[in-house]
């Protein structure tokens, strides 16, 4: 069995050692790359969709805080499916069978007798037919986001025609490693800073594009509709109801297919199962598999949040080459956490090119955010800037919650060296000194109605 040691990643600013990622044997030959983690009682076996990559998914905080939960009452196998991610690449397409016998491999690898299969995705066709052929192996099934078929039929109308998958295919390949899908798996966080690119960089990861095309060319085939009436495990279906890749009633019609199986609609319109409220999709897969779930819910606090981001910072870099660069970075870094030190701002974490900060004060919020714009341009990185007033929940070091999206969505709004504030911001400054120049009312994209932004004016 080959292994390679897995180094330590962090959560923002607490340690998490990512499990080592070790491989699997199947019959014919290909190695598939595989990671336990967790000690609870249950084994589960995660199955993602078209795209995985074991290591990368660590340097995501959502995903590496969805694996410490499911962990905290099972044994969590995770793996990078034939010909993606750090298992072996693949010169013909891979049938569902061979995938589904990929999961037995890496069962069998590990002890693993009875499992709870997690099938994302076009992943979940392969639960069903593990679980449909294994019923002894399969201690139950959960299904998220998950389909039948993969293109329109007569009698399957919600899934989008073979024809338009394969246009929508063509173009993401030309455009692959650009992080083009955040916009459609992962709607309501694509535009934060940093996202998109760290969707290409899991993309270049993940596959290359001509294995991207050929997963694509894999999928349009799938169909599994035939299996679903011999599935006979406990059976959880979870959809968000905005699904923009899987439309719900695809959700809603597999757990009809299903005998007995049980269907939770969640809020959402993300596609990808570590955007948007994961802790109510864990919430739901802990009660379904034990019983019970967390009782306790994340603290939630009032907190002025803030968002900076260097303006045209891929073009800046280009210029400069990454040497100089790099060092203008590091002098930008040093000016805004000596400005959040000095205004009792604590950092969250870094975007690559711009931080997500909080302050327990708006009028600190603005003066610092103030002092670090006018540093930031001195050093020639100038910045804009995003504050939002709202609740937000505590997890750990990291931050979540609607103010944390409203700030991001408002930074968006914001120009070079401006500090672009909501309302809630400026009425709660008043008496402060602090003058706005409005902004307008503004459409924030995945926030409800319209806000009314304001420009700090600089004294």
């Amino acid at each position: 069995m080959l292994s390679t040691e897995g180094p330590a990643r962090t959560n923002y600013h607490v340690p998490v050692q990512m499990p080592r990622t070790r491989y699997a044997r199947a019959p014919d030959g290909i190695s598939i790359a595989y990671q336990v983690t967790g000690d609870g009682p249950l084994d589960l076996v995660m199955v993602k969709g078209y795209l995985s990559h074991l290591e990368m998914d660590w340097e995501n905080p959502a995903y590496v805080r969805m694996v410490q939960r499911l962990g905290s009452f099972a044994r969590v196998i995770a793996f990078d499916k034939r010909g993606v991610g750090m298992s072996d690449a693949v010169d013909e397409l891979p049938t569902l069978e061979q995938r589904m016998d990929d999961v037995r491999v890496v069962c069998d690898e590990v002890g693993s007798e009875r499992a709870v299969l997690f099938g994302m995705s076009e992943g979940g066709m392969m639960c069903i037919l593990f679980a449909a052929t294994y019923p002894e192996r399969t201690h139950s099934l959960i299904l998220y986001g998950a389909m039948a078929r993969a293109t329109e039929a007569p009698d399957y109308p919600w899934a989008a025609p073979r024809e338009a998958i394969m246009e929508a295919a063509q173009v993401l390949n030309e455009h692959w490693g650009e992080g083009a899908v955040a916009e459609i798996f992962t709607p309501s966080i694509a535009d934060e800073p940093g996202v998109r690119e760290a969707v290409g960089a899991y993309e270049r990861h993940a596959a290359s594009p001509r294995a991207a095309q050929k997963l694509h060319d894999m999928f349009l085939d799938m169909d599994v509709r035939d299996v679903l009436p011999s599935v006979r495990v406990p059976t959880l279906v979870l959809h968000r109801r905005g699904d923009r890749v899987v439309n719900i009633r695809a959700g809603r019609w597999l757990a009809s297919q299903i005998a007995d199986a049980r269907m939770v609609e969640l809020d959402g319109i993300d596609h990808e199962v570590s955007a948007g409220d994961t802790d109510a999709i864990v919430d739901e897969i802990q009660e379904f598999v034990t019983g019970s779930r967390e009782a306790a819910e994340p603290d939630r606090v009032l907190a002025t949040v803030m968002f900076t981001d260097i303006v045209d910072s891929s073009r800046r870099a280009s210029e400069l080459g990454d040497t100089r660069w790099l060092a203008m970075l590091e002098r930008h870094d040093a000016v805004v956490r000596h400005e959040l030190e000095r205004h009792r701002g604590r950092e969250v974490k870094t975007t690559g090119d711009g931080f997500l900060a909080t302050f327990d004060g708006p009028a600190r919020a603005i003066r610092c955010a103030l002092a670090i714009t006018r540093e930031a341009a001195r050093v020639g990185t100038p910045v804009r800037v995003g504050l939002h007033t709202g609740e937000i929940e505590l997890r750990g070091d990291d931050v979540a919650g609607i103010g944390v999206h409203i700030a991001a969505r408002v930074s968006a709004v914001a120009g070079e060296s401006e500090i672009v504030v909501s309302r809630t911001v400026k009425d709660l400054v008043v008496g402060s000194g602090i003058a706005f120049d409005p902004r307008g009312t503004h459409e924030l994209k995945g926030i409800e109605d319209t806000w009314e932004l304001f420009a700090v004016r600089d004294p």
